[in-house]
């Protein structure tokens, strides 16, 4: 069995995943950018882009396992570090600064979802 790859490489456009997938892992961009999204009345809306050190995907770790969003790369050469859900829960008890930072993302996208009704 080979082991996980910890660091996924994405092109331009690539998906990464749709809303309403299983997500069973988190990702932080190293490098790139990639563009957060929903799909509603056969529309699309962006509702952000991330950067390298932004943190996404952990929604489905913590609530229903299910992605709220999709999410695509932004540009060629997208690197993100991928954290399945062993690796989050090894993390969130030995690293409390990476639970306070996961923490503090989950909140800024629910005061910022919170805004937008």
């Amino acid at each position: 069995m080979e082991p996980e790859k910890i660091v996924r490489n994405y092109q331009s456009g690539a998906i990464i995943f749709n809303e309403g997938d299983d997500g069973h892992e988190m990702f932080v961009v190293a490098s790139g950018e990639v563009e957060i999204f929903l799909n509603q009345d056969s529309q699309e809306h962006l509702i952000g882009v991330l950067k390298p050190g932004d943190m996404f995907g952990e929604m489905a770790l913590v609530g229903s396992g299910l992605r709220t969003a999709s999410a695509r790369a932004a540009c060629d050469d997208t690197a993100l570090v991928c954290i399945n859900e062993a690796r989050f829960v090894y993390l969130v008890s030995q690293q409390p600064a990476f639970a306070l930072s996961v923490i503090r993302t989950m909140a800024q996208r629910l005061s910022v979802h919170n805004h937008n009704h």
